[in-house]
């Protein structure tokens, strides 16, 4: 499946290059995992156990230049998925983000995006788990973006509406 010196997206850890295997007592067995540094953040290491298939699951490839400007492409055609409820629109919000599936992430951006621009219209902030939510959705596909696409992650907006207008003429 995945062996060293690929680069995954891994849960919420988001990008990170796989370094190897390591084999560690735990409990008076020994445990195989795979050694994971965050691109973004290479002070830290990631285990990941090889035998627990749910944390397993958890690794997904890297998505393809092509794949980022088709999800781009079809950004605006995606409706906003506005939830009222705080407490379900954070659950629901998270539950996307845990999926991995980029393009529910990108939509939570995009909604997040336009309820905060209705916000600053009335004076007001974005709720602070909306603020939260965001911000590990911004982080994650950001970082995605950036490395598949040789920019910075700060760039990746810009790209994404340049984009978006590039399709629109």
């Amino acid at each position: 499946m995945f062996t060293a010196g690929d680069t995954v997206v891994y849960g919420t850890q988001g990008v990170c290059k796989i370094e190897g295997t390591q084999t560690k007592k735990v409990s008076g067995n020994y445990v195989s995992y795979l050694v994971l540094r965050p691109v973004y953040d290479p002070n830290s290491t990631v285990f990941v156990p090889k035998d627990n298939e749910k944390l397993m699951s958890k690794m997904r490839e890297v998505l393809s230049a092509d794949e980022i400007r088709q999800m781009i492409r079809e950004l605006p055609e995606q409706d906003a998925i506005w939830i009222e409820d705080d407490n379900l629109r954070k659950a629901r919000f998270q539950e996307m983000i845990d999926s991995g599936d980029r393009r529910q992430i990108m939509l939570i951006i995009k909604t997040l995006y336009h309820h905060r621009l209705e916000q600053e219209a009335k004076g007001r902030r974005l709720h602070q788990s909306d603020e939260y939510i965001l911000n590990q959705a911004e982080k994650l596909l950001h970082n995605e973006f950036a490395l598949v696409l040789n920019i910075q992650p700060e760039e990746v907006v810009p790209f994404i509406m340049e984009q978006i207008e590039v399709e629109n003429t």
